[in-house]
């Protein structure tokens, strides 16, 4: 009889707190919460808008590095299809960004007694000087460290080429770890090396696959250090250069390459804007990169970001939702080269003592959505958590601390602003980040779509309650 009266207790306090108002506004606004989402997804799956903009971007604007005609070709496009959503604003923010060319295409080969000249495939990292028109010989020293390097010193580094060859960590699931674990020989090779007096570097590159094209990417000299020759090499022929190493350690390597810096350029961030109904002066900031490097199409790194972007907004519109917060999508200009668009916008923002909420970043390629990291406070990332039962049924299960993006960087410190990174599946986005053969033929629409969604979900979330 205790046992039952018990029961009943349990029961009429469960129905007392599932009839409280607290309670039912819950479950309403799950029920509208889930709905709207439902209706992102619909909308994201069945629509071939930002995939057409995608294919315009990549196949008739091309690869975009900054300063480049084709960065101001898109500047323009990207703005253009922000004012024909009938956004309440689309601007731009002015920026100087730097003008580096590649010039020719490289010429590289290993020249060994044993085997004769063999040809290598090579591309100039970029900001990276050139080697003169007659090309750099010289003998090769392999590291996989910059202790390596050290202990070497300068006796057996001066006038040598230096091999960084040091591979990805292909035991980490996620990709992007084992990409910061090798990436340092790319930034900080070239000074590193002319500081021994070594006369050019061969980077191994970044890459999980061996393949045979080379992955560019960016490099950093120093003021007061001699700049020299820097590229990347395959990673099959690093392979190939390191076993020929171990028979023939007199080898030479020649590479020709004929880059240059040229003055910095006036470039643009490319903004569109829908006000908060509610909350205006607080501000969601949905964005990608409109640069890529200058080959290939840079159709994942960083297209899809950007296509991504803008459709955030579209399905808003499209859909009728009406934001209580303001969403803001940022066309970022300089994030393969300088970062400088980054920067200018967090500058103006502290300037204009605008308050921002949260930054999501599309920078990791157009693949299926897998969660996102969040870099904020214990209590940002909690509430994000609440919001998982929202999400989960899209494949969104990856969501907790991590990296925000390299573009909404900058921002960090300005108040309490989230900085969140979206987090497609990393398997084969290293198969063409910073390659020939990133291009709109390697974009699923589909997983494309689902990010977008994804994105758009998350904003949709951060717009009604905050974070």
């Amino acid at each position: 009889m205790l046992l039952k009266n018990r029961l009943r207790v349990w029961l009429l306090a469960a129905a007392v707190v599932a009839a409280s108002p607290v309670v039912a506004q819950h479950q309403q606004n799950y029920a509208t919460d889930s709905a709207t989402i439902k209706k992102i997804y619909d909308n994201a799956l069945t629509s071939y808008k930002s995939y057409e903009d995608l294919r315009f971007l990549t196949k008739n604007i091309g690869a975009r590095l900054s300063g480049s005609p084709q960065a101001a070709a898109a500047v323009e496009w990207s703005r253009q299809v922000m004012n024909e959503m009938g956004l309440d604003k689309v601007y731009v923010q002015e920026v100087m960004v730097p003008y580096w060319v590649r010039g020719d295409k490289e010429i590289a080969r290993i020249n060994s007694s044993i085997t004769g000249p063999i040809d290598t495939n090579i591309l100039a990292l970029g900001g990276s000087v050139g080697t003169g028109e007659t090309g750099l010989s010289a003998e090769v020293v392999e590291v996989h460290n910059f202790e390596e390097l050290e202990k070497l010193g300068k006796k057996k580094v001066k006038g040598k080429i230096v091999f960084f060859n040091r591979p990805f960590d292909n035991t980490h699931v996620h990709t992007m770890a084992a990409y910061s674990g090798a990436v340092d020989q790319r930034g900080g090779g070239p000074v590193a090396a002319a500081k021994l007096g070594a006369v050019g570097v061969i980077v191994r590159s970044m890459a999980n696959e061996i393949q045979d094209v080379a992955h560019t990417g960016g490099t950093r000299y120093q003021d007061g250090v001699t700049k020299i020759p820097a590229a990347a090499i395959s990673t099959r022929d690093a392979n190939k250069l390191s076993e020929l190493l171990k028979t023939d350690p007199d080898l030479k390597f020649y590479m020709r390459m004929t880059s240059k810096t040229l003055p910095d350029v006036l470039s643009y961030n490319v903004i569109g804007e829908i006000t908060g109904t509610e909350k205006p002066d607080e501000i969601i900031v949905v964005g990608g990169h409109l640069d890529s490097w200058d080959i290939g199409e840079g159709a994942h790194d960083d297209g899809t970001g950007i296509v991504q972007s803008m459709d955030v907004l579209r399905m808003f519109k499209e859909l009728g939702i009406k934001p209580k917060r303001t969403i803001r999508a940022v066309m970022f200009m300089n994030e393969e080269n300088g970062l400088r668009g980054g920067r200018k916008y967090a500058e103006l923002a502290m300037k204009n003592n605008e308050k921002h909420i949260a930054a999501i970043e599309s920078d990791a390629g157009g693949f299926t959505p897998r969660g996102f990291g969040i870099d904020g406070s214990a209590a940002q990332i909690q509430k994000a958590l609440t919001w998982k039962p929202l999400l989960a049924p899209y494949g969104l299960h990856e969501i907790g601390p991590g990296y925000g993006g390299a573009d909404i960087g900058p921002l960090k410190g300005q108040g309490t602003v989230a900085l969140i990174g979206f987090k497609p599946d990393s398997q084969r986005y290293f198969d063409y980040h910073h390659t020939e053969i990133d291009t709109f033929e390697t974009v699923n629409r589909r997983e494309m779509q689902l990010g977008a969604a994804s994105m758009a979900a998350l904003v949709y979330l951060i717009s009604q309650y905050g974070i």
